[in-house]
C-alpha cells in the first residue's frame, strides 16, 4: 500500500491537516500532553505495579512461613517466637503502607488537573493510567486484608500456645508444691502421747495449714482457668481440662486430709482429757486415802466419817473415771496406736487398783463402824500421845500418816477388856497394812511425778529444737538472723539434740516400764548412768551459750520464734532446762528412797542417788576445770578430774634464799587445787566479773606436780586442817590448809587412793617381771631367799640405822620409760620416786622402790648378781669420751642423769654439768658410775621436816617379789 508523504514547512500547514485539539501545545494545538511527563508517569506506574507484585509475593512467603512454623514446647521459646513473628508482621505492614502511599501519590498526580479544574476532562491516556493505578491499589488492599486475616488467626494461635505453655508451667509448679505439702501433711501421723503433745501437734498443723493456704489457693485459681480456655475455643482444651480436674482433686484431697488430721488430733485431745481426768481423780483418791488419819478411824464415829468421805469421793467418779475399757477402744480405735493403747491400759489399771484400794479401805472401815464398844472406862494415855500436827496439805498429811498410825497403835494399848484386845490386835494389823499401803501410794505418786515431768521435759526440748534451732536453718527466716549469729547454732544450743534423743528414745521409755514397780526405778537410772555424762558437755558449753544469748537476746529472730511458739518465757529459760533437770533427779530419788527403805530396790535407789550426785559433782568440777587459763598442755592427758577446791598454801623448798623460805612459811598463798589422776595443778583464782555465767571465776595456772613423784603427810602438828604434799624427796614441800577438817580428810583419802593405785600397778609390773625372770632360771631358788615381811622389817630397820638411810631411788617402776613432760610451770614436773612419812605412819607415796631398796642391795650383794641400771642421777668416777656421739664426753665428778634405756644395750644419758646428751653402752656406763648412789636418793636422806617422818618403801628382788616396810625415826 502506497502512503502519501506530505512535506510541511510550518505549523500552520500542519494545522491544516490535523485539528488543533489533536495537536500538543508545542505544535500550536490545544492537546494537554507532555512526553517527558508521560514517561515519568509511566515509569512510576510500572514501578508501583512491580512494588505491588513484590509485596504480594513477600506476604505470600511470610504467610507460608507462619503456617509451617511448629509451636514450641516451652514458655520462653513460644514468647520469643511470638515476638519475632510480630516484628516481621509489623515490617510487612510498614511495606504495605509505603506501597499504598506510593500508589496514592501517582493517582493524585493523574487526577490533579481535575482536582484543580473540575471542568477539565482527562484524555484517554490519563484515564488508562488512572484505571491502572486504581486497579493496583485495590489489589494491594485485598492482599493486605487477606494477610491481616491470616495474621489474626496465626497470632491467636501463638497466644493460645503461649497461654497453654504458661498454664503447663504453672501446673507443674503448683502440682509439685501440692505434692510437697501433701507429703508434709502425711508426716502428721502422730496423735500425741499427752495432752500438751497433742496440742503442740495441733498447733503445728494449724501453722502448716496457714503456710500451705497460698499454695492451695494458687492451685484452685489455676484450675479455675478451665472455663476461660473453653470460652476462648482453645485448640488444646482437651488436654487442659484433665489437668484442671486433677488440680481440683488434689486441692480437695489436701483439704479433706487436713480436716481428717485435725479431727484425729481433736479426738486425741478428747481422749487425753479423759485420761488426765481419770489420773487426776486417781491421784485425788490416793491423796484421800493417804490423808485419812488412822487414829480417828479407830473410833466408830471416825470410821463412819471416813466412809462418808470415801463414798462422797466415789460419787465424783461418774464424770471423771473410765467406765468401760472396750468402749474406749471402739470409740477411739482410729487413733489408738500401741503406745497410746498401752497408756490407756495403764491408766485404767491404775483406776482399778485405786478402786480396789478404796474397797479394801471401805471393808476395813465398815468393820470398825459396826463394832460395838463396851462401856469400859479406858485409862488415859500420856498427854504427848495425843499431840497431833494439823494436816494443811496433802503433802503434810502424807508425811504425818505414818506417825498418826503409830500413835493410834500406842493408844490401843490403854484399852481394856479381853474381847476388845482381840479387836485391837486386828486393828493393829489393819493399821500396819494401811501404813504399807500409804507408802506404796506415796511411791506411786513420786513415780507419776517423775514420768510426767520427764514427758514435759522431752516436749520442752523438742519445742526448743523445732521452734528455735531448726528455724535457724530455715531459708524463710534467714533475713531475721544477724550475720554475727549465723552458724552459731552449736554454740547456742550445745548438745541439746543429743540430750533430747537420749531422753525421748531411751530413758523415757525405760522409765515407763517401771511405772508399776516404782521401788525398782533405781535400776533404770543405773542402767543409763553412762549416758548421763552428756550433761557434762552441755554444762561446759553453757557459759558460751549464755554469753551468745546476751549479745542477741533482742534479736527479731528470737522474738518471732517466741511469738510463733506462743511462749511466755524467752529462749534462755528453756536453755536452762537441762541444768535444772539433771539436778531434779536427785531430789526425786531421795523422795523415792524415803518411801522405799524396806523394799527390794532400796540398794539400787541408794546407788543411783550416789551416782547422780557424782555426776553433779563431775559437772561442777568440769565447770571449774574449763576456767583454767595458761596451761600449755592438754588437760585431758592428766586423767580424770577427781577433786577441786580452794586452799591456803605454804611452801617449804630446799632450794632458794633462806629469807624467802622463811617469808613463805608465814605468808600463805591462796591457791585453787585440781587433783587429777596423773597430776595436781596449783592455780590462782581470779576475781569474778561480768554477769550470769561470766561471774564464774577463772583460774590462772601456776604449776603442777606429777602424781608419780608426789608423797603426802596426812597430819601436821598444830593444825587439824593442814596436810603436806611433798615432791622429789621433799625438795619441794607444800603445806595445804583446808577450810575444814572434813575437806582435808576427803582430799587426803582421795590422794591416798591415787598413790595406792599407782603403787599397786608398780607392784603388779614388778611381779610380772620377776615371774618372767624366775621362769627363765634352770632351778628354782630356795624359799629361804624370800624373806618374810617381819624379817625384812627387822633387817631394814637395822640397815637404816647403820647406813643412815643411804638408799638409792628409782625414777620409774620397771623398764617403762617415763614420758617427757613440759618443764615445771608449763606442764608436769619431772618424775622422782622418793618416800617420806610422818611419825604416825601417815606418809604416802606411790614411788616405792621395786629394785634398789636396802633389801635388794643386801641380797644382790650377797649373791654377786649382776647390777641392773635404773633411771636416775649419778656421779661419774672416771673420764669417758667414747660415746656413740663424738661430742658427748664426761669427766670424773660430773653429775649425769640416766634418762631411758634404748635398744642394743644403749642408755640415753644427759651430762647435767655440760648440758649435753648422748648414748652410752650399758657396759661402759657401769664402769663410769661404779658404785655411786643416785644423787636424788642422797639428797633425800639429808632432808628433814619439823616433825619426825617415816619412810615407806617396797622392795622386789630378781628372784621373788618381796614387799617390806622399813621404819626409821630421823630426828629433824
Amino acid at each position: 500500500m502506497k502512503v502519501p508523504i506530505i512535506m510541511l514547512g510550518s505549523v500552520s500547514e500542519l494545522q491544516g491537516y490535523i485539528d488543533k485539539t489533536q495537536l500538543t501545545e508545542d505544535l500550536g494545538g490545544t492537546l494537554d500532553y507532555c512526553h517527558n511527563r508521560w514517561l515519568s508517569r509511566r515509569t512510576a506506574i510500572e514501578g508501583f505495579a512491580q512494588k505491588v507484585k513484590q509485596t504480594a509475593q513477600i506476604l505470600q512467603s511470610f504467610g507460608t512461613e507462619l503456617a509451617e512454623t511448629e509451636l514450641p514446647n516451652d514458655v520462653q521459646s513460644t514468647s520469643s517466637l511470638l515476638a519475632t513473628h510480630t516484628e516481621k508482621k509489623d515490617k510487612m505492614k510498614e511495606d504495605i503502607r509505603v506501597a499504598v502511599e506510593q500508589g496514592d501519590d501517582i493517582l493524585g498526580n493523574i487526577t490533579k488537573p481535575v482536582t484543580e479544574n473540575p471542568e477539565y476532562k482527562l484524555n484517554q491516556d490519563q484515564l488508562d493510567n488512572q484505571t491502572t493505578v486504581e486497579r493496583l491499589l485495590a489489589q494491594l488492599h485485598e492482599t493486605e486484608t487477606a494477610f491481616d486475616e491470616f495474621w489474626i488467626k496465626h497470632q491467636q494461635k501463638l497466644e493460645q500456645c503461649l497461654h497453654l505453655r504458661n498454664f503447663e508451667h504453672n501446673f507443674r509448679e503448683v502440682k509439685a508444691a501440692l505434692d510437697i505439702v501433701s507429703e508434709r501433711l502425711s508426716a502428721f501421723t502422730d496423735v500425741g502421747n499427752s495432752r500438751s503433745h497433742a496440742e503442740h501437734i495441733l498447733k503445728d498443723l494449724a501453722n502448716f495449714e496457714e503456710k500451705s493456704h497460698e499454695t492451695v489457693a494458687k492451685a484452685r485459681m489455676l484450675a479455675s482457668e478451665r472455663d476461660a480456655f473453653i470460652q476462648s475455643n482453645h485448640y488444646a482444651v482437651d488436654s487442659i481440662i484433665p489437668k484442671c480436674s486433677e488440680l481440683h482433686h488434689l486441692c480437695d484431697a489436701f483439704t479433706t486430709e487436713t480436716e481428717r488430721r485435725r479431727n484425729l488430733l481433736n479426738k486425741s485431745l478428747e481422749l487425753h482429757d479423759l485420761l488426765e481426768k481419770s489420773m487426776k481423780w486417781c491421784d485425788e483418791g490416793i491423796y484421800l486415802l493417804a490423808s485419812q488419819p488412822v487414829d480417828k478411824c479407830q473410833s466408830q464415829d471416825g470410821a463412819e466419817s471416813a466412809l462418808q468421805e470415801i463414798e462422797k469421793f466415789l460419787d465424783t467418779g461418774a464424770g471423771n473415771k473410765i467406765k468401760e475399757l472396750n468402749k474406749i477402744y471402739r470409740e477411739y480405735a482410729h487413733i489408738l496406736n500401741e503406745d497410746l493403747k498401752e497408756h490407756v491400759q495403764k491408766v485404767f489399771q491404775k483406776q482399778e487398783n485405786m478402786e480396789e484400794m478404796f474397797q479394801k479401805r471401805q471393808v476395813s472401815l465398815k468393820k470398825l463402824a459396826a463394832k460395838q464398844t463396851r462401856p469400859v472406862q479406858p485409862v488415859a494415855p500420856r498427854p504427848e500421845a495425843f499431840v497431833k500436827s494439823p494436816c494443811t496439805s496433802p503433802g503434810l498429811q502424807r508425811e504425818n500418816a505414818s506417825n498418826s498410825e503409830s500413835s493410834a497403835l500406842r493408844r490401843v494399848n490403854y484399852r481394856k477388856g479381853k474381847s476388845e484386845m482381840t479387836e485391837l490386835h486386828q486393828s493393829r494389823g489393819g493399821s500396819t497394812m494401811d501404813d504399807e499401803e500409804n507408802l506404796a501410794v506415796l511411791r506411786q505418786h513420786v513415780m507419776n511425778e517423775l514420768i510426767e515431768t520427764e514427758r514435759a521435759y522431752v516436749e520442752e526440748l523438742l519445742c526448743v529444737l523445732e521452734g528455735y534451732a531448726a528455724e535457724m536453718d530455715n531459708p524463710l527466716m534467714a533475713h531475721l538472723i544477724s550475720p554475727e549469729l549465723q552458724n552459731k547454732k552449736d554454740i547456742l544450743f550445745g548438745n541439746m539434740e543429743e540430750i533430747y534423743h537420749f531422753h525421748n528414745r531411751i530413758f523415757l521409755r525405760e522409765l515407763e516400764t517401771y511405772v508399776e514397780y516404782p521401788e525398782l526405778v533405781g535400776r533404770c537410772f543405773l542402767d543409763q548412768m553412762e549416758d548421763f555424762q552428756i550433761y557434762e558437755k552441755y554444762c561446759q558449753n553453757k557459759p558460751r551459750s549464755e554469753s551468745l544469748w546476751r549479745q542477741f537476746s533482742d534479736s527479731v529472730f528470737f522474738q518471732e520464734c517466741q511469738r510463733k511458739l506462743d511462749h511466755k518465757l524467752s529462749l534462755d529459760s528453756y536453755l536452762l532446762k537441762p541444768v535444772q533437770r539433771i539436778t531434779k533427779y536427785q531430789l526425786l530419788l531421795k523422795e523415792m528412797l524415803k518411801y522405799s527403805k524396806n523394799c527390794e530396790g532400796a540398794e539400787d535407789l541408794q546407788e543411783a542417788l550416789t551416782s547422780i550426785l557424782g555426776i553433779l559433782k563431775a559437772v561442777n568440777d568440769s565447770m571449774h576445770q574449763i576456767a583454767i587459763t595458761g596451761y600449755d598442755g592438754n588437760l585431758n592427758e592428766l586423767g580424770k578430774l577427781l577433786m577441786q577446791g580452794s586452799f591456803n598454801v605454804w611452801t617449804d623448798h630446799k632450794k632458794g634464799h633462806t629469807k624467802v623460805k622463811d617469808l613463805a612459811r608465814f605468808k600463805p598463798m591462796q591457791r585453787h587445787l585440781f587433783l587429777h589422776e596423773k597430776a595436781v595443778l596449783f592455780c590462782k583464782k581470779r576475781e569474778e566479773n561480768g554477769e550470769g555465767y561470766e561471774k564464774a571465776p577463772s583460774y590462772s595456772y601456776k604449776h603442777s606436780l606429777n602424781m608419780a613423784a608426789v608423797g603426802i603427810t596426812e597430819n601436821v602438828k598444830g593444825d587439824a586442817k593442814k596436810f603436806e604434799i611433798w615432791y622429789n624427796a621433799r625438795e619441794e614441800v607444800y603445806i595445804i590448809q583446808a577450810p575444814t577438817p572434813e575437806v582435808k580428810a576427803t582430799w587426803v583419802n582421795e590422794i591416798r587412793k591415787v598413790l595406792t593405785s599407782q603403787l599397786q600397778a608398780c607392784r603388779e609390773a614388778s611381779q610380772h617381771r620377776t615371774l618372767e625372770q624366775t621362769q627363765s632360771l634352770p632351778l628354782p631358788l630356795p624359799a629361804s631367799s624370800c624373806a618374810s615381811p617381819s624379817r625384812n622389817h627387822i633387817r631394814n630397820t637395822k640397815k637404816m640405822e647403820e647406813k643412815k638411810a643411804d638408799l638409792t631411788s628409782l625414777e620409774g617402776c620397771g623398764p617403762t620409760v617415763a614420758p617427757k613432760y613440759p618443764e615445771k610451770g608449763k606442764g608436769w614436773a619431772k618424775p622422782s620416786h622418793s618416800l617420806d612419812a610422818s611419825e604416825e605412819n601417815d606418809g604416802w607415796s606411790s614411788a616405792e622402790e621395786p629394785l634398789n631398796s636396802s633389801d635388794a642391795e643386801e641380797e644382790g650383794g650377797g649373791g654377786g648378781g649382776e647390777i641392773k641400771l635404773t633411771p636416775g642421777k649419778y656421779t661419774v668416777v672416771t673420764d669417758y669420751d667414747k660415746g656413740v656421739s663424738e661430742e658427748f664426753t664426761v669427766k670424773s665428778g660430773d653429775l649425769v642423769q640416766l634418762i631411758r634405756e634404748g635398744e642394743d644395750g644403749l642408755w640415753f644419758v644427759k651430762n647435767l654439768s655440760s648440758g649435753r646428751e648422748g648414748w652410752i653402752p650399758a657396759s661402759n656406763l657401769l664402769m663410769l658410775i661404779g658404785n655411786s648412789k643416785s644423787a636424788q636418793s642422797l639428797s633425800s636422806s639429808e632432808s628433814g621436816t619439823a616433825s619426825s617422818n617415816l619412810s615407806t618403801s617396797s622392795s622386789c628382788s630378781d628372784s621373788c617379789n618381796v614387799s617390806s616396810t622399813s621404819f626409821s625415826d630421823i630426828k629433824g
